[in-house]
């Protein structure tokens, strides 16, 4: 080995391997989890300088194998051996056995199975995966799921699911968000995220780590429990909240249950279930009320009729059959 070469040790394979799993992540995710993964290899490459020449070695060794799906030994075409050549450079001669833990990382990392699932207006979906793992899609809901040999991976792009997650502890499972991940470490929980509604996780069994999406691997922004549940915004902002653990995913039942819910929220998903949608009308002042309550979801009228009374609102019907909600 060369005496002071950054790439060495235990350490050293460690970010080896960390620079890869984000370059990984870059061509096997969605278009919001490669620009996220961009921007955390950006970030952590500008750390230390040892992080940097980890990342050009990861690099290196991906462009070697991209392409040609190289593995063992089989021989490289001149191009590709020019481009070998190059990547020693850049990791010398301490850097050989790293390089060759790349190409066999990079076999390892590619998925063994995905799996894309769509709920449609006032539809629900239930899907139980090879692994065990149960998922329930509320209505509106686009979500992908990806096997890895050593994680699984479920893409939400918007909408709700409640998971009851099979446990193995080779492959943990992680929810990614636009606006942050969310990593079992237990058991039954829901993951909503909503257009202008943010990142809400609830809690039924076991225990999860939330990541903001800004965040890095390390530790969670936050651990919850059974029983408890979190709101993240589009700016960060995380606020805990405590509730009902059976209230979590309680539309798979036939109910809708909000706890201090903003009506936008509230209008916004008794949309995904009505034929003639709700409008809120008029004053800024219908932004900032909050409703709790529960909900039967084939007692949409019941709902309108008790909005008024929970309410400083009044409910009026528009030509075209939608009903409008206005400050009173």
């Amino acid at each position: 080995m060369m005496a002071g070469n950054p790439l060495h040790g235990t350490r050293d394979r460690k970010r080896l391997e960390h620079a890869l799993l984000l370059i990984a992540r870059q061509h096997g995710g969605s278009p919001q989890v490669a620009r996220q993964a961009a921007a955390a290899l950006a970030r952590w490459r500008a750390e230390e300088p040892g992080n940097e020449l980890a990342a050009r070695a990861a690099l290196a060794g991906w462009a070697v194998t991209e392409g040609a799906g190289l593995q063992g030994e089989l021989p490289l075409p001149a191009t590709q051996a020019v481009r070998r050549r190059r990547a020693l450079s850049v990791l010398g001669v301490a850097g050989l056995a790293g390089l060759a833990g790349v190409l066999g990382r990079w076999h390892w990392l590619q998925p063994l199975e995905r799996l894309a699932l769509h709920t449609g207006h006032a539809q629900q979906l239930g899907r139980d995966l090879p692994d065990g793992t149960r998922l329930d899609l509320a209505p509106g809901t686009d979500a992908s799921v990806v096997f890895y040999r050593q994680r699984r991976e479920v893409h939400l792009l918007q909408g709700e699911i409640r998971l009851d997650v099979a446990h193995d502890a080779a492959r943990p499972l992680e929810v990614l968000t636009p606006l942050g991940r969310v990593r079992v470490l237990g058991t039954v929980f829901s993951v909503a995220q909503r257009p202008g509604a943010g990142l809400q996780v609830g809690v039924a069994e076991g225990r999860v780590g939330v990541w903001r999406a800004s965040s890095t691997d390390g530790d969670p922004d936050a651990v919850l429990t059974q029983g408890q549940g979190l709101h993240l915004d589009a700016a960060g902002q995380l606020v805990r909240q405590s509730l009902n653990a059976e209230d979590v995913g309680a539309w798979r039942e036939g109910w809708l249950v909000f706890d201090q819910t903003p009506l936008p929220e509230v209008v916004a998903r008794w949309n995904d279930y009505l034929a003639k949608p709700l409008v809120l009308e008029g004053s800024a002042g219908l932004q900032a009320l909050r409703l709790t309550g529960s909900f039967k979801l084939r007692e949409p009228g019941a709902f309108i009729a008790s909005l008024p009374r929970s309410l400083p609102v009044r409910v009026e019907p528009l030509p075209d059959g939608r009903m409008a909600i206005h400050l009173r």
